[in-house]
C-alpha cells in the first residue's frame, strides 16, 4: 500500500516493478535508509514533502537497506542515506547524505524541467553571462504568467539584489501571500533584504530607537561582526518585538541558519532567545 499517493515502501516482491518498471514512464527517486540512521530520519520528511509539493511529477520509493540490504548493494549502495534517480531502468543521479531542500529541487530540476522551468534556467544562464537586466525582465514575464511559481519569485528577488535594487526585491516577496512569506526559503531572504536595506541608511540614527538597533546590527553583520550583531538583534527581540513583525527575532533565526546549529554563538544566542519566551 502506498504512505501517499506519490510514496511507496519497497519489498523484495515489489522492488523491480516499483523503481524499474515505474522508471520506464517517469522519473523514480529511491530513497535507500535504515531506521538505525540518524539522518535518514532527517532526509526522509524533506522527500516526502517534495513528493506531495510535485504532485506525481516523480514517484518516491522507500528502501529499508536493513530489509533489502544485498538489493542495495547490488545498486551500489554503500552508506545511508543514499538518493538514486531513476530513468528507463538506469541510475542517472545519486545523491548522498541528508541534502537541503535546495540540492534536492535543482537535482528534480534537471529531469523535471518544462517549458517554464527552461525559461526560468535560461534566464539565470543570461544573468551568468552578465545580462542581468536581461534576466530581470525575462524572470518578470514568467512572474506575470505563473505568480505561484515561487522559484520564479525567489530567483527574481536575488537578481534584483545583484542589481543594487534590494527595495524592489523586498517589494516582490511582500507582496506574496501569507503562506507564501512564511516558507523558510522566503522567509530567510526578506529578513536578509531588510538588514541590507537598514545596513544601507547613510546614518544610524543616534537615539536608541528600533530603527537605530536594526541599522547597527546589518551594519556589525556586513562587517562581518556576528556577535555584536546578535547582541543588537537580541535587544531589539527584547525591547520593540512589535517593530516590523519582530524583525529582531526573525534577523536571529535566520543568523543561526547561516552560522549553523553548531556554532557557539548559535546556542549561546538560541537559549538566550529562547528565554524571552518564557
Amino acid at each position: 500500500m502506498p504512505l501517499t499517493p506519490f510514496v511507496f515502501d519497497a519489498t523484495l516482491d515489489n522492488f523491480d516493478a516499483l523503481i524499474l518498471g515505474n522508471s520506464a514512464r517517469g522519473l523514480v527517486l529511491a530513497n535507500f535508509w535504515s531506521p538505525k540512521a540518524g539522518p535518514c530520519g532527517v532526509l526522509m520528511p524533506r522527500l516526502v514533502k517534495l513528493a506531495a509539493e510535485y504532485g506525481g511529477r516523480f514517484l518516491l520509493v522507500m528502501v529499508n537497506t536493513d530489509e533489502l540490504g544485498q538489493r542495495a548493494r547490488g545498486l551500489g549502495v554503500t552508506s545511508v542515506p543514499t538518493v538514486k534517480f531513476f530513468l528507463h531502468g538506469e541510475v542517472v543521479h545519486t545523491i548522498h547524505g541528508a541534502e537541503n531542500d535546495e540540492t534536492l529541487r535543482a537535482a528534480l530540476g534537471q529531469f523535471l524541467a518544462n517549458d517554464q522551468d527552461r525559461l526560468r534556467m535560461h534566464a539565470l544562464q543570461m544573468h551568468q553571462d552578465g545580462d542581468t537586466e536581461g534576466a530581470i525582465e525575462l524572470l518578470a514575464r514568467i512572474a506575470v504568467e505563473d505568480p505561484a511559481d515561487l522559484a520564479v519569485a525567489v530567483d527574481l528577488a536575488k537578481l534584483l539584489t545583484l542589481a543594487g535594487r534590494p527595495h524592489q526585491a523586498l517589494a516582490l516577496l511582500a507582496a506574496l501571500p501569507e503562506a507564501a512569506r512564511k516558507q523558510t526559503a522566503i522567509a530567510s531572504l526578506m529578513v536578509h533584504l531588510e538588514m541590507i536595506e537598514a545596513a544601507n541608511q547613510e546614518h544610524a540614527d543616534a537615539a536608541d530607537t528600533p530603527a537605530s538597533r536594526l541599522t547597527q546590527a546589518a551594519q556589525a553583520l556586513f562587517e562581518d561582526q556576528a556577535e555584536q550583531a546578535l547582541n543588537l538583534l537580541l535587544q531589539l527581540a527584547r525591547q520593540d518585538p512589535t517593530y516590523r513583525n519582530d524583525i529582531g527575532r526573525r534577523a536571529m533565526l535566520a543568523l543561526f541558519g547561516m552560522l549553523g546549529g553548531e556554532h557557539d554563538l548559535t546556542r549561546r544566542y538560541r537559549a538566550l532567545l529562547a528565554e524571552l519566551s518564557i
